[in-house]
């Protein structure tokens, strides 16, 4: 790996781990004081992707679309429906950050699992949107009842 490649993954995993400082928006609006991050969630989807089960789903597939989903928050940030920006603009911010994300790692993949995660192209990507929507009931569920403070 060349100086400038090794540059580029450097810049990538900064990029990265800013999803462990992005509050999920969500739950911020809502007035709730300690959040979970982006980064949070994703990991306890990629979890429970790894321990769901189901042994019809390619499980490593699952675990990467969780971990894939949200990667875009890391430059647009946690968009909401409350935010005032269309479906449409939401779409082409993420997928430009996307596009940003893989030309600096030089993955193909990476475009590749968000294009199948977001257009639910296969049982895998349906079940991971599936968690995703879990994922946030069961917190809300715990910033609910206080389970796991």
């Amino acid at each position: 790996m060349s100086a400038t490649e090794a540059q580029r993954f450097i810049l990538f995993f900064i990029i990265v781990g800013n999803l462990k400082r992005i509050d999920r928006a969500g739950w911020v609006r809502y007035g709730i004081t300690d959040v979970e991050s982006v980064a949070d969630h994703m990991y306890r989807m990629a979890v429970m992707a790894m321990v769901a089960g189901d042994t019809s789903l390619d499980v490593g597939k699952c675990v990467q679309l969780a971990i894939v989903h949200d990667l875009a928050e890391s430059i647009v940030g946690d968009i909401t429906p409350h935010d005032n920006v269309s479906v449409v603009d939401k779409h082409n911010l993420e997928r430009r950050a996307m596009l940003l994300l893989c030309n600096l790692v030089g993955s193909r993949y990476l475009m590749e699992l968000y294009i199948e995660y977001e257009q639910g192209d296969s049982r895998e990507a349906r079940f991971v949107k599936d968690l995703d929507r879990f994922e946030m009931a069961l917190q809300a569920f715990q910033y609910e009842t206080g389970e796991g403070d």
